[in-house]
This record gives C-alpha cells, sequence and structure tokens, in this order.
C-alpha cells in the first residue's frame, strides 16, 4: 500500500535537488568533488579517468554528509516532540507558520532577506580533496541549508516527529536525504550531460520557484489542520493502483 509520508518525502528530495538555490551550484561542487576546474568540466575532451572516480567517491561521501544531518535532525525532533506531547498543536502550528512564510516567500508575496542567501565554501586546493573532506563538506551544506532546502526540509522533519516510532521518523529522512543527492551521484558520473542539462534547465528555475511555494503553502495548511493522512485517504480511494505499491 502507498506510503504518502515516504513518497512525499522523496518527491520533496528530487524538488529540492532541481531548485533554483541548489541546482545552479552543483557543478561548482562537483568542481570541488573532481578536483578539476569548471573548464575543464565544460571541455569536449572530458576528464581524466582519475578525476571522474574521485568526482564519483567524494559526491557519495558529500551525499552522506548531508543524509547524516537530517537523520539527526528526524532524531532530535521526534526526541522533542515526545518531550513536549502536551504542545503538539502548538508545534504543529509553529511548523505550518514557517512553512507557510517560506512558500510566500518563494511566490514573491513575501521577500526576505536572508532567505536569499546561498551556501558557499572555499575551494581551496580542489586536487587535495580527501574523502573525508567530502564527508564534512557535505555535513556543512546541510547545516548551513539554504531556504530551498529548509522550506521542504521543515514540512518533512514535523512529519518525522509526529511519526508513531523514533525509526519511522528516521527513515522517514533518509529517503529525503537520498532522494535530494541521489541526482548528485548521478551527475557525478555523466559531468558532461549533466552540464548541458542544468545549462538548459536554467531557464525554467522560476517555474520550479513557484511550484515549490504552491507546494509549501498546500503543505502548510494540510500541517496546520493536521489533514496529512486524508491526503493519503483520498489518493487510495481515487486511484486505486496505489493499493498496490
Amino acid at each position: 500500500m502507498l506510503d504518502v509520508s515516504l513518497f512525499s518525502a522523496f518527491l520533496g528530495g528530487l524538488i529540492v535537488f532541481f531548485s533554483p538555490c541548489v541546482l545552479p551550484i552543483v557543478p561548482f561542487y562537483l568542481s570541488y568533488m573532481a578536483g578539476a576546474s569548471m573548464s575543464e568540466l565544460s571541455s569536449e575532451g572530458g576528464l581524466a579517468p582519475g578525476a571522474r572516480k574521485r568526482a564519483f567517491l567524494a559526491s557519495i561521501m558529500f551525499s552522506l554528509g548531508i543524509i547524516t544531518v537530517f537523520v539527526l535532525l528526524g532524531a532530535a525532533a521526534f526526541g522533542l516532540s515526545q518531550s513536549f506531547r502536551g504542545a503538539q498543536t502548538e508545534f504543529r502550528l509553529f511548523a505550518a507558520l514557517v512553512v507557510l512564510v517560506m512558500g510566500l516567500h518563494f511566490l514573491g508575496v513575501l521577500r526576505i532577506g536572508f532567505l536569499n542567501r546561498v551556501f558557499q565554501m572555499d575551494a581551496g586546493n580542489t586536487k587535495n580533496m580527501s574523502v573525508l573532506g567530502a564527508y564534512v563538506v557535505g555535513f556543512a551544506f546541510a547545516a548551513g541549508w539554504t531556504p530551498c532546502v529548509g522550506g521542504v526540509l521543515t514540512a518533512v522533519v514535523f512529519t518525522a516527529s509526529t511519526e508513531a516510532t523514533a525509526m519511522r521518523g528516521l527513515i522517514l529522512l533518509l529517503v529525503f536525504g537520498v532522494a535530494m543527492t541521489a541526482p548528485f551521484v548521478i551527475a557525478s558520473l555523466f559531468i558532461g550531460p549533466f552540464l548541458k542539462f542544468a545549462a538548459g534547465f536554467r531557464q525554467h528555475l522560476p517555474k520550479v520557484e513557484k511550484a515549490m511555494g504552491l507546494l509549501m503553502i498546500l503543505f502548510a495548511g494540510l500541517i496546520a489542520t493536521d489533514s496529512v493522512n486524508y491526503i493519503a485517504q483520498w489518493m487510495l480511494q481515487t486511484f486505486p493502483v496505489f493499493q498496490n505499491i
């Protein structure tokens, strides 16, 4: 049977990767992971086998760093929710408000200065990138989340905090992290085609931003009214095929 929470977390992770805050900086991270310049990445001759292998291994560790932070956030949120069971309504309304404000920001209704920031790093000597270094960079990226990550992450973390068990909550954040980082790992294997795709997709980023805003506002409403589970019931009734997934 379809698990809407897991499906939503997976879909949210994919949307975040292709968002205006993340997709444009992926080529620079690939350059960092491969230990190559952007001109080398864009060259027709392609990368040396060693650089491609280095980018792939580093991207996996980078992804694990991101996922580690997400899982820790899920564990912390679940523990917090269990400690304040009597304030579940306030907790839910606060989460809904955060998601709503970010949704309005992406729609352009509100413009909040600090939400326009982008996580940056000092590339330094990329030739010396280590596996541990890639993990640390991924950890730092997740800890210093961009607004595109934060809005969806807030909704997923809140959902994780209301799961019946801590393990369910951790799995939810794990699914979100894997969905968000898997395209990055795939991109490290096909750097040339990915750079061409990213360049062409750039014109659609404003549309993705608006779509994210609408989805955040919708989810804020579902959180505020405690109606997330009704979506699962509606989907199962409307599309019986989901009962076999």
